[in-house]
């Protein structure tokens, strides 16, 4: 399977040779053995380290295998129950590791197992970079942490964790799991530096909405098509906004920036739909009726809302030159159109019968959305 040119899994040769057959039937065989092996000790609550070992090896030739991710939490949940209860008196050597490390010693154990677990999963990660169970073992692991160590030693997991996704979305800036785990991983350390070791709410420094927002741009400016990028950055506006507690002034100085932004971008590339899509976004703030976009102008009275949709069906109008097939410019200048007729009626910026004329344009260039096109015909009152 392969997703905008990176592949699930990495590709590999296939041989058909009688000699390759026969070693495949035989690791086919191996691994039925091992998974019974794994299967059975967990059904008899064998929770040992052999155990624990057995789905290491099971999960590095199947991390598709989402039960064994199951029974290998049911065994590290096992033993770090073991290790916070234990009360025999550890070693010189792991006393003096637990306090540099500023934990008890059980802490510091469990401390010690969640990272080795987390260096398991970076050759995983690395060969199945698109597989949710490697992900969500990860996270499993991190929110154990929070749970049952102080939140500097947390946090710094979660940091490190950081560090990972970004190098993992400079290998495939598009991959969406990456994005969505981005988003967990900035929340969980947001809500440590938020709060303090005692659970009391803290001040708000852990706000990282001006770094991520910064991260967005610069990934935008390396792959302008990544949807995922400008979808994350259209979640961030109203929280950098309500962080920069902007004036009024302020906002209709960033939503234009954010406007130069994206029109720069489709003059670039209009037959990316990304990009459209960010466009919409935008748009939407403007619209008191979308209750789906929180607003960046607010209040945007008529008047403004107005101004704005006249402004940007002229730069839309503009890209047509020399792009007369691209389908995402008409259905834009329809839109805007339509909107613009709600706001203002007939006789603006906009003819009811240049409307019209995109729309003959936009269904010789889709005819297989013919239905579409007839039922926003009807609507224009042709």
């Amino acid at each position: 399977m392969q997703s905008h040119g990176i592949p699930r899994v990495a590709a590999t040769t296939l041989d058909k040779s009688e000699q390759a057959r026969n070693k495949e039937r035989k690791q086919i065989i191996q691994y039925q053995a091992l998974e019974r092996d794994v299967v059975d000790r967990v059904k008899a609550k064998d929770y040992s380290d052999t155990t624990f070992q057995l789905t290491s090896q099971l999960l590095t030739q199947n991390p598709e295998y989402y039960t064994i991710w199951n029974y290998r939490r049911l065994i590290l949940q096992h033993v770090f129950a073991r290790e916070l209860a234990a009360d025999e008196e550890p070693s010189e050597q792991d006393s003096a590791a637990a306090e540099k490390a500023n934990l008890p010693p059980a802490q510091h154990e469990v401390l010690l197992l969640i990272k080795e677990d987390l260096q398991f999963l970076i050759p995983l990660l690395k060969q199945y970079p698109k597989c949710y169970w490697i992900w969500n073992h990860r996270s499993w692991l991190l929110g154990t942490a929070t749970k049952h160590l102080p939140a500097h030693s947390a946090v710094t997991l979660w940091q490190a964790e950081l560090g990972l996704v970004s190098k993992m979305l400079g290998l495939d800036s598009r991959n969406f799991h990456g994005w969505g785990y981005r988003r967990e991983v900035v929340l969980a350390i947001e809500r440590l530096n938020s709060n303090g070791d005692d659970g009391e709410k803290g001040s708000g420094t852990g706000n990282m909405v001006e770094s991520e927002f910064a991260y967005t741009t610069k990934m935008i400016q390396s792959n302008l098509s990544n949807f995922s990028a400008w979808h994350y950055r259209s979640q961030l506006i109203p929280r950098l906004l309500s962080s920069r507690k902007a004036d009024t002034n302020t906002r209709r100085e960033f939503l234009d920036a954010e406007f130069e932004l994206i029109t720069r971008a489709l003059y670039t590339d209009p037959y990316d739909q990304s990009l459209w899509f960010y466009h919409q976004y935008l748009m939407a703030t403007l619209n008191p009726s979308n209750a789906q976009a929180l607003p960046v102008l607010d209040p945007c009275g008529r008047e403004e809302h107005a101004r704005y949709l006249e402004r940007e069906i002229g730069s839309v109008r503009e890209m047509l030159e020399g792009a007369e097939d691209c389908k995402y410019i008409y259905q834009a200048l329809l839109e805007y159109s339509g909107l613009h007729l709600e706001v203002e009626g007939e006789g603006g910026e906009v003819a009811l019968g240049e409307m019209r004329e995109w729309l003959r344009e936009l269904r010789g260039i889709d005819p297989l959305r013919e239905g579409r096109w007839r039922d926003l015909e009807r609507k224009m009152g042709s």
